[in-house]
């Protein structure tokens, strides 16, 4: 890492920020590739986005969370031998997401993918969503699974985001340990 001014600069968080627009337009546009799946194939969707605070959305390090997310959720699918009707990956500024069509029930995909998340040393920063084959979004607490913890204080996360707890830097610093960890692990 480098010092710049006051701030130190990481390689692997380093990108373009965007814009709190930019990101409700690629939400927008998720949701809208999302409903095309279910209405194409009448079956789950699964979705994955990244956990990244902040305007900076895209960097190497995330490009690595998402590369170990989409080899993890691949396997995960080919292991229980659940058919992928469809699969789309998209690396946008805005941070990447991936989309599955699955043949198979919501809330085992959704059992299975929060294992995954709560398993897997960089499943923390994973945001794997299921949406079933109605439209509906299947949350964790509702199919029996444990919120999700704060990457700091281990607090749920919806309260220290809601408070904003901790500051960026914080977050981001825990992120970057993250990172580090799990590409020095050989």
């Amino acid at each position: 890492m480098q010092q710049t001014g006051s701030h130190t600069f990481s390689p692997l968080m380093h990108g373009e920020a965007v814009s709190l627009t930019d990101v409700l337009t690629a939400r927008e546009q998720r949701a809208m590739r999302q409903q095309a799946l279910l209405t194409r194939f009448h079956q789950p969707v699964l979705s994955l986005t990244l956990v990244t605070p902040g305007p900076v959305k895209d960097s190497i390090g995330y490009r690595h969370v998402m590369a170990e997310a989409l080899r993890e959720g691949d396997q995960l699918l080919w292991r229980r031998g659940w058919k992928v009707l469809s699969r789309e990956v998209h690396w946008l500024d805005t941070g990447p997401e991936a989309l599955w069509a699955v043949e198979q029930e919501a809330q085992i995909i959704k059992a299975a993918v929060v294992e995954l998340e709560d398993g897997h040393p960089l499943g923390r920063l994973w945001d794997f969503d299921v949406i079933a084959s109605s439209g509906e979004p299947l949350s964790r607490e509702a199919s029996g699974a444990p919120v999700r913890k704060c990457l700091i204080c281990q607090q749920p996360s919806r309260l220290c985001g809601r408070s904003r707890q901790h500051s960026l830097p914080e977050l981001t610093t825990q992120i970057e340990k993250m990172m580090r960890s799990w590409l020095a692990r050989d």
